[in-house]
């Protein structure tokens, strides 16, 4: 059994608009359909995602099949259009500090972390034996694998992650 946490697609930036309502831009579509074509993700799997737009879209163009959408597996909540030229400088001091809040209007990371893996958890549990895939969000799925795996954030794959991309968790 494999958990695959795929990070959405492009966004079309909308700097009026918290990025939890951005939706995707259509440039980045054949991204996501080479993700889908790539033998990445399993043909036989169940298929979730978070609420927000861009997760959603993604989601939609990977599989034909039914997803359901899980509200606690969004993204740290990060209730601000403020335009950070430093945005990763400032998920880096969330981590480092993750009880508490990097900029006003985020979710602490320790709040987030155990929003996500609450719902992770849960999903797994009842599709024990079986592929589960995951579409949502680059912060999130780098604390669901730290807290699977038991290693800490691994930052360096946070940076690296492609809109879309895929983290692969084998589980037991």
């Amino acid at each position: 059994m494999t958990l695959h946490l795929v990070r959405h697609g492009r966004p079309l930036v909308d700097r009026t608009r918290p990025a939890a309502e951005w939706e995707l831009d259509p440039a980045g579509f054949d991204d996501i359909w080479a993700l889908r074509e790539s033998g990445r993700l399993p043909e036989d799997a169940a298929w979730f995602c978070s609420p927000e737009p861009k997760a959603v879209g993604t989601a939609q163009l990977l599989t034909e099949g039914d997803v359901g959408i899980v509200e606690d597996l969004r993204e740290q909540v990060r209730n601000s259009t403020d335009w950070l030229d430093d945005h990763d400088a400032v998920v880096r001091l969330a981590f480092a500090e993750p009880d508490r809040s990097a900029h006003p209007g985020w979710e602490p990371l320790a709040t987030c972390r155990d929003r996500i893996m609450t719902a992770v958890r849960r999903i797994l549990d009842v599709h024990t034996g079986e592929d589960v895939v995951l579409v949502g969000h680059g912060t999130a799925w780098t604390l669901a694998v730290a807290e699977l795996t038991g290693a800490p954030p691994d930052l360096e794959r946070w940076a690296a992650l492609a809109m879309p991309d895929v983290l692969a968790v084998p589980l037991a």
